[in-house]
């Protein structure tokens, strides 16, 4: 174990490719580098509120106990070999094009290389002004730093491909936030979030140097992440490999948020990272009730580009924005376009998958697909709280025919009363879903196995978000700790008081309901 101030770090990407190493935080143009020198802006006072044990353990980091530790994790302290820096990237925000954008918050220090040989970035969010930061302070508040905190934690027990949270610290500084851009700004605590992540390269670094025709640094950018992420990979068409392998790892990320209920909420092309993770959480949100038009981003209204159940098909776009940046490094584009046109098949593949192992299913079979879709078309129709009803159905007693006694046994999922119309629904589909289970070649228990190892029974809702940043506000963590040990075992029946629908009052509650990219 290696403390964070005593460490020796790496730094391929500074070292590998050309930066802007001047120190100027000035908001500008960077054009002909693809990062800038940025140190970050000290704090008044930084304190440890959260460390991720875990994860720590895994990197053979050591916790913080010297001074310069938590001065690392809190931006006022560089360890000797560190060279932090902002990356330049652009991207295709709401669906056009941003130009020029970048780490506007973020800083990342070095590259902690394991004793096992892998390397993981080290980065700051919220450490200060960078050259990509624009008119902006380049800080975070606590509110958005302990969503990302524990929800990058969070997803990774579920088993959803994240980025990760190292730490969270306070700053001991106010910082001016206008959480709705309302005109209604208001000073709230500031933290820092040590996030970390193999790499946070984003769809976004490769148009940007496409749209400014720098195509030697494209090249020398896709030569350098297929070596280092994607080595497996050789031969002369190896970026019609690596986009394939992008594709289908975007496909499978998209069919994991789905599975467990997940909205991104700003699915711009600089949020979506080549390595197929999760990738900047901001007014995310897991569904409550089944709302396949749901967007917790008051950014994304009135058109919900990035709804629940659009997520899928604005990946598709995306990885058109991606494959159009990388196409000059093909002599011709029709191989890279028909891998793009693939990926519907795939994601389709992926979904059946995945659907069948929350069902219970022992394969998916060509017959299967039409109980799949109306599965989906009933829970959008009822809108029961998604968690919980599948929950429910892992012990569905296969015995029950009666229309009344299948509808009641979901009662504790629904959010409203079913009519009459949706209770006969959703007893057709469980007869004919019972039907099908009945059919299996594997045993009732080893189905159910499967569905409790693929519907989670504890997800990270934003009304619990919102009372544990309430507390924390106050000085109090007891429910922020209850949180930080119930992602941990998000599929177990070990933290079940949280095992309830959203309650009333968080239906129009600010931070509950609806967010924003200031989240």
């Amino acid at each position: 174990m290696k403390s964070l101030s005593s460490k020796e770090y790496k730094n391929e990407f500074v070292n590998s490719f050309p930066g802007d190493d001047s120190g100027n935080l000035s908001p500008r143009q960077t054009p002909g580098v693809l990062y800038s020198k940025a140190m970050p802006t000290p704090v008044a006072n930084p304190s440890l509120l959260a460390w991720s044990e875990e994860l720590a353990n895994e990197l053979g980091i050591q916790k913080p106990n010297h001074p310069n530790d938590v001065a690392i994790l809190g931006g006022n302290y560089v360890a000797p070999t560190m060279q932090p820096y902002a990356a330049c990237y652009a991207g295709h925000q709401f669906g056009n094009w941003a130009g020029q954008l970048g780490d506007g918050r973020a800083i990342t220090l070095g590259e902690w290389q394991t004793t096992a040989g892998t390397s993981w970035e080290l980065q700051l969010k919220g450490a200060g002004r960078t050259p990509y930061s624009r008119r902006a302070d380049g800080r975070a508040v606590l509110r958005s730093s302990v969503r990302e905190y524990l929800m990058s934690e969070a997803m990774h027990y579920l088993g959803v491909p994240t980025t990760r949270a190292l730490s969270l610290v306070t700053t001991g500084d106010q910082v001016l936030r206008d959480m709705f851009y309302n005109g209604n700004p208001a000073y709230e605590p500031g933290a820092i979030v040590m996030r970390v992540a193999p790499s946070f390269l984003r769809f976004g670094n490769f148009e940007l140097l496409a749209s400014r025709r720098e195509n030697q640094h494209l090249r020398q950018l896709a030569d350098w992440t297929i070596s280092r992420y994607y080595p497996h990979l050789q031969g002369e068409d190896k970026y019609l490999q690596w986009f394939r392998e992008v594709r289908d790892r975007t496909a499978s990320l998209m069919v994991e948020w789905l599975r467990v209920g997940f909205v991104h909420g700003v699915m711009n092309t600089d949020n979506m990272s080549v390595l197929g993770l999760t990738i900047d959480y901001g007014p995310y949100s897991f569904v409550d009730d089944y709302d396949l038009n749901f967007t917790p981003n008051t950014t994304d209204l009135p058109g919900r580009r990035y709804a629940f159940g659009k997520q899928a098909s604005v990946a598709y776009w995306n990885l058109g924005c991606f494959a159009s940046a990388i196409a000059p490094l093909f002599s011709g584009t029709e191989e890279l376009v028909k891998e793009l046109e693939a990926y519907a098949d795939i994601y389709s593949a992926y979904y059946l998958k995945m659907m069948g192992n929350k069902l219970g299913l022992d394969q998916v079979k060509a017959e299967d697909i039409s109980l799949v879709t109306k599965f989906d078309e009933t829970l959008a129709a009822l809108k029961p709280d998604m968690t919980i009803f599948y929950q429910l159905l892992i012990d569905l007693p296969l015995h029950l025919t009666d229309e009344q006694e299948l509808t009641a046994y979901f009662s504790e999922s629904y959010y409203t009363p079913l009519t009459e119309a949706q209770a006969t629904l959703l007893a057709g589909v469980l007869k004919e879903y019972i039907a099908r289970i009945q059919q299996n070649t594997c045993s009732r228990e080893e189905s159910q196995q499967r569905m409790r190892e693929h519907n989670p029974r504890f997800v990270l809702r934003n009304y619990l978000l919102s009372l544990a940043i309430e507390e924390l506000e106050k000085g109090e963590n007891t429910l922020f700790l209850q949180l930080q040990e119930a992602i941990k075992t998000p599929y177990s029946t070990d933290h079940d008081k949280f095992f309830v629908k959203r309650p009333d009052w968080a239906t129009s509650k600010a931070g509950c309901s609806m967010l924003s990219c200031s989240s």
